[in-house]
Parts: structure tokens; C-alpha cells; sequence
């Protein structure tokens, strides 16, 4: 059953509740097919999940622009060669000047701002897990702009909080095909919803709750995500935010008729005693 969440119809059965984290200017960019810039750091991101960070990208708007950076002679960058052919990504070269320092941000961060000033893109996704970017997303974010991160479970605080959504390579990998090797991937990978992320909820839906406790989850989710930037239900196994709070036991979810639209509305409040 198709439902809303703020501004933005849902599809449980095919849309992850991740795509609706956005603050509320934002979100109207994201609703509308904006153009996206994609700067990836060849340095610090693997070749693995191109086509996943692709096909993630793609829910918040138009990737018109993509761009990678790296000294395209070492031999470590080997394995992006095909991959950038296949996905229409176009390499940056930047050779190192100095040993121990890396000229590619510089690269990166320079075109990013003539991207900026151009006027021809609403939004970036910045795809590394170096801190080294956290004043360009700050930048970039203050200039109005939408600003996406990708990056592995190392990256720095600074760098994801910098960000309006943060969202992490290793909720992009795909499960294997074999049954014995998806078990062991998602014992691996998946994070346990502990007492913080209870409290998070909690305390989102205290926030913008009515008289009886009741809160829109399209609200709760928003804010949630202007608290922690790299708040993703997919963190823990789960596709949408409406399951995993039902995980949890401590909440209840109410589906409540729309006189404007078909479509339900949800609500979420914590059980009483």
C-alpha cells in the first residue's frame, strides 16, 4: 500500500524510507529531478560499488555531472578503468607532486567550486572517506546546496556531519546469490540497534508529538536525520524506517486515512505502560 510521508509518496514494497531524509527546502529540490554533481576521490573510495553508488544517486536526482580524481599512472587505479567506461564517469587526471600529500583533493575541492559558481547543478554528492572535505561540503551547503556523502564505515565524524545525508559503501554492496554466503554478509555488516538509537527516536518523536503522543513519521524521519547525518534504517538490516521501529517493540504505528489523497498517512508514538 502506497503512502505519504511529508510531501513525498511512498512505496514500501520498493522505495527505501532513506530517500525521504532531507530538510524541508531540500526536500522539495529532491522531489524535483535536480541535477547532481558526482565528485568521486579515486583515492580513498574502492572500485567495487560503482554501479550501486550509481543507482543510490539516482534517488535523489539526475547525476549529469560525474567525475573521478587520481594520478591515473599508478597502477592502483587499474581497476576503475572499465567501470568508468560503464558508467559515463569522466576521470580527472592529478598527478602527485610531492610524496605524502595528496594533490587530488586540491583538484577535486577547486573544480567543485567552479561547478558551484556555474550555476548548472542543485546539488552534489561527494564520494570519499577523507575529512580533508568537510569545509566543501560546509561551503557547499551554505551556498544552498544539496550535499550527499558516500563513504566507507571509517570515515571522520567531521566529514559526515558536514553533510545533509550520509550514507555509507557498505549498505550498497550487494548480497551474494548464495544463501551460506548472504547469512555470513549480513552477520558481518549489519549494525545492532542499541539503547541510541532507541533514544534517537524517542526523543525525535517526543519532539513533534500531539497531546496524545502521536507523530507523523515523515517529521520523525526528517528530523532524525538532521540529528545524526548518517542515520540509515538500511544500517541495520532494515529497507525502510517503518520496520525497524516495529523491530524495536517499544513504539506503535498507526495508518490514518488522508481526506486529500488515497494514500495513507503514518503515524508513529511510543507504547504506554
Amino acid at each position: 500500500m502506497a503512502y505519504l510521508e511529508g510531501n513525498t509518496l511512498r512505496n514500501p514494497d520498493t522505495i527505501s524510507y532513506a530517500t525521504g531524509y532531507m530538510q524541508s527546502s531540500k526536500k522539495d529540490k529532491m522531489n524535483e529531478n535536480i541535477n547532481i554533481a558526482v565528485l568521486i576521490d579515486g583515492d580513498n573510495i574502492p572500485s567495487a560499488n560503482v554501479k550501486e553508488m550509481m543507482e543510490e544517486i539516482a534517488k535523489y536526482g539526475n547525476p549529469t555531472l560525474k567525475r573521478i580524481y587520481g594520478d591515473w599512472t599508478r597502477p592502483g587505479l587499474n581497476k576503475w578503468k572499465n567501470l568508468l567506461l560503464e558508467n559515463a564517469i569522466t576521470p580527472i587526471q592529478q598527478y602527485g607532486y610531492t610524496t605524502g600529500k595528496n594533490a587530488t583533493d586540491s583538484a577535486m575541492i577547486i573544480d567543485a567550486m567552479d561547478i558551484l559558481y556555474s550555476d548548472i547543478v542543485d546539488g552534489f554528492c561527494l564520494v570519499s572517506s577523507d575529512s580533508d572535505f568537510t569545509k566543501l561540503a560546509t561551503r557547499l551547503r551554505e551556498a544552498g546546496m544539496l550535499v550527499i556523502g558516500i563513504g566507507e564505515k571509517k570515515t571522520p565524524n567531521p566529514f559526515i556531519v558536514a553533510c545533509d545525508k550520509f550514507i555509507y559503501i557498505e549498505i550498497l554492496k550487494k548480497l551474494s546469490e548464495d544463501k551460506t554466503d548472504t547469512k555470513e554478509s549480513i552477520e558481518t555488516s549489519v549494525d545492532k540497534i542499541t539503547n541510541k538509537e532507541i533514544n534517537l527516536i524517542s526523543s525525535s518523536i517526543n519532539d513533534l508529538s500531539d497531546e496524545e503522543g502521536w507523530a507523523f513519521l515523515g517529521d520523525v524521519g526528517s528530523l532524525i536525520q538532521k540529528k545524526r547525518r548518517n542515520f540509515d534504517s538500511r544500517n541495520y538490516g532494515f529497507e525502510k524506517l517503518t520496520p525497524m521501529i516495529k523491530s524495536i517493540g517499544v513504539f506503535e504505528i498507526e495508518q490514518r486515512e488522508n481526506s486529500k489523497s488515497r494514500h495513507k498517512l503514518i503515524f508513529v508514538r511510543k507504547k504506554k505502560p
